[in-house]
């Protein structure tokens, strides 16, 4: 397998998909002249504007982005496509359309079957581990299932924030991780902050198809990307950061 799975698309003063711009260009180049584009996380504005904005961030790479929300068989278009990239916004959504489009097997075959170089923002990030379970969106429509795409056995927390601000009663970014994990004690979380990302290459798919982490660990390796470490989650230990360059070979147990 060959993933890019980002934390964010924008950084405050500066353009879209700016600060991964040369990470994806290192990734895809030589390998993909065009991409399949999932638009479907993209609610408040139109699937066309979204490819639109895609389109222009990509064009500096010389690559075509082409959305699936165009083409008559979706699906089709995934398991043919040079690379995949699944965009972010509500992670609900995305995952109700993908499931209805069939994107979610035909991302799943692609990706750890084929070897087609998949990259994903936020919710496309999210979209990639077992279950959506560790979003950080409201439900504004509902899936058949919380199951995603398993193509790593892990979880993300896309934009994961450690702030507590002052006057907030309510529960921090790490408790509701916390609650998770409680619900799901054998589950590794990986918060991955702003200008951050996740290189993972290896593996293959078990064939289960259940979404449930089916990746196989052991010739897979996960790198992490930034210059801001990771923070770590697992049910009965406490919390701790990674930094880029260190072992994350945990993450895969």
């Amino acid at each position: 397998m060959k993933l890019l799975l980002i934390s964010n698309s924008t950084t405050p003063g500066q353009p879209y998909l700016q600060w991964p711009t040369e990470h994806i260009r290192k990734f895809l180049g030589g390998c993909a002249e065009s991409v399949a584009f999932v638009p479907y996380a993209a609610v408040s504005f139109s699937y066309d504007e979204y490819e639109a904005r895609v389109q222009k961030a990509f064009e500096p790479l010389g690559i075509e982005v082409r959305s699936v929300h165009r083409e008559s068989d979706p699906a089709r278009a995934i398991r043919e496509a040079e690379a995949i990239v699944v965009g972010g916004g509500n992670t609900f959504a995305l995952l109700k359309k993908m499931q209805e489009q069939g994107l979610v097997d035909a991302i799943r075959m692609a990706v750890t079957e084929l070897g087609t170089p998949y990259v994903g923002w936020s919710a496309g990030s999210n979209v990639c581990c077992p279950t959506i379970c560790t979003t950080n969106d409201m439900p504004i429509v509902e899936p058949k299932s919380f199951a995603a795409v398993g193509a790593v056995p892990f979880q993300i927390n896309p934009h994961y924030l450690d702030a507590h601000p002052d006057g907030h009663a309510g529960e921090t970014r790490e408790q509701r991780i916390g609650e998770y994990l409680v619900a799901n004690p054998t589950m590794w979380v990986a918060g991955l902050r702003e200008s951050c990302l996740l290189h993972v290459t290896g593996g293959a798919n078990s064939g289960s198809g259940d979404g449930a982490g089916s990746a196989a660990a052991d010739t897979m390796k996960v790198t992490l990307v930034g210059d801001r470490p990771m923070r770590v989650f697992r049910h009965g230990t406490q919390p701790r950061e990674v930094n880029p360059g260190d072992d994350l070979s945990f993450l895969l147990q």
